[in-house]
């Protein structure tokens, strides 16, 4: 018996065409150009329509610059963050100085110290938390940033090593505020000053004339300085003093050391010295040493008081102070005879 075969029925499967990656793609919405201002678009739209239609209002407010759109909404959000950021990074740098001032264990150096530390991590941090909100992507400007990069440092080099040298300054504490230092202006005179502050760029010092100068913070670190008070505020001044050759040296210097002991600000430890450096021309001359511990109040004003006290103790027990005598020589010769003759003659028909 021969059996039926079962029917197959083969469905043919229809093989669809198929499309492209590109083709099946959504179109992308267009976003604006600051990542934190579509955010905020999103979200106020949700929440209110009516705030919601005002930003659309100032989103539509935009120009294209090629892929770039930049609306008044963007404006407006990116200028917000900035200001934000700013004024976040300075409420937060006042108030860390304010805490590091409530540490009594720390001199007024290493509070200094902590304080532009504290404040450059501050705006370190603001910055970043700005590109991070803004939604910046550095990865992308790495090119045009390696470039920016160079040429602002070589603009800025002299910025840095006064911020790097400033630094230095205070962690080595060489140079600190409330020291004495000796400055020179532009005309080359030197005077002395109290540092008032030491800023980012520079070193403030102020002088007895109450001129402020603004010494860059990297020239203290490669030049000569005369610190005053670095070790010891302690200071030796000298008192130039002239004495004639007729007067008794032994009671002048007895009356010199006297002149400096009279004085309030002169020290009593270490004593006043009187040394005689040399024989003028037409004086003794002494210098009496004498030791401050107060540089910022003044020098001259001392040696003032010194010389006013010695001149009242030479006149009164007699001590010349000499003043430069000089000869004068006359060589006789036929012209001055003939102008003596004729002044003779004059003075006999006036008679």
């Amino acid at each position: 018996m021969q059996g039926e075969a079962a029917p197959t029925d083969t469905a043919e499967t229809e093989v669809a065409p198929v499309e492209q990656a590109w083709a099946q793609a959504e179109t992308a919405p267009e976003e604006s150009s600051v990542a934190a201002a579509e955010g905020i678009k999103e979200a106020v739209s949700g929440k209110n329509e009516t705030v919601g239609s005002m930003v659309e209002t100032l989103d539509s407010m935009a120009i294209g610059m090629g892929d770039m759109r930049i609306s008044l909404f963007d404006v407006l959000v990116v200028s917000t963050v900035v200001l934000g950021v700013i004024a976040l990074a300075w409420f937060l740098s006042k108030v860390s100085r304010r805490l590091v001032r409530r540490f009594a264990s720390l001199d007024d150096t290493q509070q200094l110290l902590t304080e532009k530390i504290l404040t450059i991590v501050i705006w370190a941090a603001a910055f970043f938390m700005g590109i991070d909100l803004l939604g910046i992507d550095l990865t992308a400007l790495a090119v045009f940033s390696g470039a920016f990069g160079l040429a602002i440092g070589f603009g800025l080099q002299k910025t840095f090593g006064n911020l790097i040298a400033g630094i230095i300054l205070l962690m080595d504490k060489s140079i600190k505020p409330g020291d004495v230092i000796a400055v020179t202006d532009m005309a080359g005179n030197e005077s002395f000053g109290q540092i008032r502050k030491i800023g980012v760029r520079a070193v403030s010092v102020t002088t007895r004339d109450q001129r402020e100068y603004l010494i860059p913070n990297e020239n203290l670190m490669i030049n000569q300085v005369e610190n005053w008070s670095y070790s010891s505020k302690n200071v030796r001044m000298q008192v130039p003093v002239g004495v004639s050759y007729e007067a008794d040296m032994d009671l002048a210097e007895k009356l010199m050391l006297e002149a400096a002991k009279s004085c309030d600000r002169i020290l009593k430890a270490p004593p006043p010295t009187v040394w005689m450096s040399e024989y003028g021309d037409n004086s003794v001359n002494f210098v009496i040493h004498c030791w401050i511990r107060d540089p910022e109040d003044g020098v001259g004003n001392v040696r003032s008081a010194v010389l006013k006290k010695l001149w009242w103790l030479f006149k009164d027990n007699g001590i010349e102070i000499p003043f430069p005598q000089r000869d004068i020589h006359i060589r006789s010769s036929d012209q001055l005879e003939r102008w003596f003759e004729a002044m003779a003659g004059e003075k006999v028909t006036k008679e």
